[in-house]
């Protein structure tokens, strides 16, 4: 089973089932991993708010999980998602949509 750290947190890395492309980095606590068991929507534990909360929950852009993969350490997840419109709060298909070229932030199509 994952292993949380000493704060009762792991790293969540979404990504894409069909495209592979990464859609997101955050955290889950136990009971997020166990309500994106139970619902197959995936959920994260919020630092800012200090709670649990299902991605979409106010956009409606839900992440649909189709396998949860533990790594070797078993201390961070991979979650393959289908998603439901953008993944990032801006509107960006992907969290991921700058990259880093010299001292800028340029930005891509995610």
């Amino acid at each position: 089973m994952p292993k949380f750290d000493d704060k009762g947190l792991l790293s969540a890395v979404v990504q894409h089932c069909e495209t592979g492309e990464i859609l997101m980095v955050a955290f889950m606590d136990q009971d997020a991993l166990d309500a994106t068991i139970r619902t197959r929507k995936a959920h994260f534990h919020s630092r800012s708010r200090g709670r649990l909360w299902m991605k979409g929950e106010s956009s409606g852009n839900i992440l649909d999980v189709r396998d949860i993969l533990v790594d070797c350490d078993q201390d961070a997840l991979v979650l393959k998602v289908h998603p439901n419109g953008p993944t990032c709060h801006t509107g960006a298909r992907s969290c991921f949509y700058r990259k880093l070229e010299n001292d800028d932030l340029i930005r891509t199509d995610g």
